[in-house]
């Protein structure tokens, strides 16, 4: 069959990066026999143009389409970013009355919201490259596609799970198709790449369970040094680890350390602070990580707790010692204004940021709600958010009797640092 993939994010928020997931998709569609055609809106000029122009020339069978962000997570401003995905899909319908399948991070968060909001035939939720070509194959035999796990169905308001790959090892890891969407120069790129998938944590607002389930999957460190060393023989010069948590589980975390020691190349990933020993931050200097993101949200037991958050104050600082003692740089992260937040914790968690004294800090004030995470349930039973929203539309909770205080707090101390 021939396909047409499209990336249809084209917001730069936080950092540039390459669509990878999208990539890893279009890899295993080439792997199943089909024709498939990249196109990344991001560095369009005009979307709406070059989704004609490559239908025209494609005349695809089928149509898939990566949704990466709902919005911004802003609670001051919201931007609902899925409005913009609406004129991909129109575009597609416009041209062509081939299928359109959703998918990618943000869509396997709202799979049933999203479906129906943006008015396409199919969403997958979870991992794509194992459910979009069963897809294909199931049109291809004019067979009724129901069934496939992670497969939803436009007018069926029915959980279809979610797409798990058992083995990693069994997806692609690269496509060519990523190469041509940056330059390998540009200094602010970080090239994905992905050696687990999963996250045991269940922090009480965190919606990666969604995406990927909470059980980790990890892939052979041999494979993905493999591929790093193939990239950066191409060109690529520094890349981003974006497993949810790069030291877990802790012996992957040293055996991928292991097999990157000799490539030479940059690199930078995310640390769950708990468990974090100082020979696991030399390993990670001996292999070439310049920079590590610290997601410590809270510098105050009581909120840390609430967050279901495993580690300590204790914990962060220990661990950010160890890194500026290696040179790595450390990204730091609040999330203020969650349960049981109140001023004095607020105080508290800006003091700690101080004492941490990260080479970089954000700040974001309210928590956006995702849907079946405890924050999400804990909303309801106070009354702060109706049962029946399925959140698709940004929704934050905001401890009570900090607004508009605690923003005004937030810019007053650190006025570069908050979202």
């Amino acid at each position: 069959m021939d396909v047409l993939l499209i990336s249809a994010n084209t917001e730069r928020l936080n950092m540039v990066t390459l669509p990878l997931g999208l990539g890893l998709v279009a890899a295993a569609t080439r792997r199943a026999g089909h024709r498939v055609e990249f196109l990344d809106l991001l560095s369009a000029a005009d979307p709406t143009a070059a989704i004609r122009e490559a239908i025209e020339r494609v005349r695809p069978d089928v149509i898939g389409i990566s949704i990466r962000n709902i919005d911004d997570q802003s609670s001051a401003a919201p931007r609902f970013l899925l409005a913009q995905a609406r004129p991909v899909v129109d575009a597609c319908r416009s041209c062509t009355g081939a299928p359109v399948v959703l998918g990618g991070a943000g869509y396997s968060i709202f799979p049933r919201a999203a479906l129906e909001f943006l008015g396409a035939d199919f969403g997958i939720r979870g991992d794509g490259e194992a459910a979009f070509p069963a897809l294909l194959e199931r049109l291809g035999r004019g067979e009724d596609p129901r069934g496939i796990p992670g497969l939803y169905v436009a007018g069926e308001d029915l959980d279809r799970g979610r797409a798990v790959a058992p083995d990693l090892d069994d997806l692609p890891l690269w496509d060519d198709a990523l190469s041509g969407c940056a330059d390998p120069a540009d200094p602010t790129l970080w090239v994905p790449v992905q050696s687990t998938r999963g996250c045991p944590n269940d922090c009480s607002y965190c919606s990666t369970a969604s995406i990927q389930g909470r059980a980790l999957r990890c892939r052979s460190p041999r494979e993905v040094a493999a591929t790093v060393s193939r990239l950066s023989a191409s060109g690529w010069r520094r890349f981003y680890f974006v497993d949810n948590s790069f030291n877990l589980p802790e012996s992957h975390a040293y055996e991928m350390c292991a097999a990157l020691e000799p490539l030479g190349v940059e690199w930078r990933c995310i640390l769950y602070p708990h468990g974090v020993t100082e020979g696991l931050v030399d390993a990670l200097a001996r292999a070439g990580c310049i920079e590590v993101s610290l997601g410590f949200e809270s510098g105050c037991v009581t909120v840390l707790r609430q967050m279901n958050k495993r580690f300590t104050p204790d914990e962060i600082l220990q661990v950010s010692g160890w890194l500026k003692a290696r040179g790595i740089r450390r990204f730091g992260f609040l999330l203020l204004g969650g349960p049981g937040e109140t001023r004095e914790s607020v105080e508290e968690s800006l003091a700690f940021a101080r004492q941490v004294a990260p080479d970089l800090l954000r700040i974001t004030v309210g928590l956006r709600i995702y849907p079946g995470t405890a924050l999400a349930r804990q909303a309801v039973a106070e009354g702060v958010l109706d049962p029946a929203d399925d959140l698709l539309q940004p929704r934050f909770y905001l401890a009570p009797g900090l607004d508009p205080w605690i923003r005004q707090r937030v810019a007053e101390a650190f006025p570069d640092a908050m979202r």
